[in-house]
């Protein structure tokens, strides 16, 4: 499966908001189901977010989305073993620079993305698991479905996301190899300086919306 913005743009587009619902009660696949169709529908019925206004958008994303997924873990799965070179001071501005780096990514096509019909398949899981995988299909007319599966942890604040396998393709691991390549090359804070260098491509409408 191509890995193109619009593919992966569905980490965005089915991820978990709030909007009015107390996450932590909720089962992960029964929030995955109520909340995607909430977003979709939010999305699709906002004027402004529809004409390309991208700093509403981003406010969205921020506000529903971002609560919901647990970035140190991603932050730490993506970096694999170099996460373990890191002090505290860059984990933290390598956790945040990551974090709007999906968040500036993916939100200049997210307006695009609508009208697609989401096959919830039920939770193969026991009452007492703490790691579940959440499986959702998109249906594309004349074309196969696509894939997502949500890795979710059970935490104190309710279910959170630490990874998203898309068409078979896990997405901190997309990551893995460019990450591993820059540390290599010039260390943790070379990382730093080349995701802040791409979020500040991003945010000045400069560079391509694609991992």
């Amino acid at each position: 499966m191509p890995r193109t913005a619009r593919t992966f743009l569905l980490f965005f587009v089915l991820a978990l908001a709030c909007l009015g619902l107390k996450a932590q009660d909720q089962a992960p696949d029964v929030m995955v189901k109520t909340v995607t169709l909430e977003v979709v529908d939010l999305i699709a019925k906002d004027k402004d977010i529809k004409a390309g206004n991208r700093a509403k958008l981003i406010e969205l994303i921020e506000a529903k989305v971002l609560p919901h997924f647990n970035f140190d873990s991603m932050t730490a799965l993506a970096m694999g073993q170099q996460w373990n070179k890191a002090n505290a001071e860059q984990k933290k501005r390598l956790t945040e620079e990551f974090k709007t780096l999906l968040v500036r990514t993916y939100a200049s096509a997210l307006s695009a993305y609508s009208e697609q019909k989401f096959d919830f398949r039920p939770l193969r899981a026991k009452p007492t698991d703490t790691d579940v995988t959440v499986n959702v299909r998109v249906l594309q007319p004349g074309a196969q479905p696509v894939t997502i599966d949500y890795s979710m942890e059970k935490t104190a604040a309710g279910w959170k996301v630490y990874d998203v396998m898309i068409g078979g393709v896990s997405l901190v691991a997309n990551y893995r190899t460019e990450f591993t390549s820059t540390v290599r090359e010039s260390g943790i804070d070379g990382l730093i300086r080349s995701l802040q260098a791409k979020n500040r491509s991003l945010a000045a409408g400069s560079a391509p919306a694609k991992p």
